[in-house]
């Protein structure tokens, strides 16, 4: 794992869309495709505006994994993850391979689809972020971090609910589904390369627990350093709770 702290969201959002059209060209260049997985909400909206406007890449020769999506979500919502990557990544790339979850759609059937495909070759990058509670994709505190399967359905505690309310999807924190399809902890680990982009102060004291605590199903996002090449994006007021020795940390 390795730690990079910016000066703000947007110089971290130029970081990490280079680091990713880098990793996305050079798998192309090697094997002729790449596969990603995408994140949702607030804190990838810089990041997803930056790789999509990153030059020189075959966008059509992408594969595409969707990290987590509510149950019962109509695609048509303002809070549907598949609307966000429809609209902020896919419409906008050209992305023509791509696996949505279809929150609408009988759970069981929809994660066999989803396993089943994403099994079939290693992820080359996998785009994710962490939530004010530390979960990694919806992975709440304790997360599973043992599971084999690729997707689980999960139960979303009230921290995280009410971040997706804070955010603003929702017009209430009742309107905020209590169940989802989340991407497993030990799948997202099985990716080549992970970039996990953090800005912001409100997730200042995820940050801190998740990576100087002590590595824990309380807090989801710590497995993350157990990965050889996992490079954390940080801004100065998401970093702010870090000791200085970790915050300088290239391990």
């Amino acid at each position: 794992m390795q730690l990079k702290v910016f000066p703000d969201k947007n110089s971290l959002a130029r970081a990490a869309a280079g680091e990713a059209a880098h990793t996305i060209r050079d798998s192309i260049r090697e094997r002729g495709s790449a596969r990603i997985i995408a994140a949702t909400g607030a804190s990838q909206f810089e990041f997803l505006d930056e790789l999509t406007k990153a030059r020189h890449i075959d966008w059509p020769r992408v594969e595409m994994f969707h990290l987590d999506e509510y149950l019962g979500m109509p695609s048509t919502h303002p809070a549907s993850f598949q609307k966000y990557l429809l609209e902020r990544l896919i419409n906008k790339t050209g992305i023509t391979r791509y696996h949505l979850l279809n929150g609408e759609g009988d759970p069981s059937k929809v994660i066999n689809e989803a396993s089943a495909e994403i099994r079939k070759a290693p992820i080359d990058v996998a785009f994710v972020g962490v939530g004010e509670n530390g979960h990694l994709a919806f992975n709440d505190p304790p997360a599973d971090f043992d599971t084999e399967k690729s997707y689980i359905v999960v139960e979303l505690d009230e921290a995280s609910r009410q971040q997706q309310f804070g955010e603003g999807w929702f017009r209430t924190l009742d309107e905020v589904p209590r169940l989802a399809i989340s991407m497993t902890v030990q799948q997202i680990l099985k990716s080549k390369q992970i970039l996990c982009i953090v800005p912001d102060a409100r997730k200042a004291r995820a940050v801190a627990k998740c990576f100087q605590g002590h590595i824990s199903p309380l807090a989801p996002a710590s497995i993350l350093r157990t990965h050889p090449n996992a490079l954390i994006y940080l801004d100065k007021d998401s970093a702010s709770l870090l000791k200085p020795e970790v915050a300088a940390t290239r391990s």
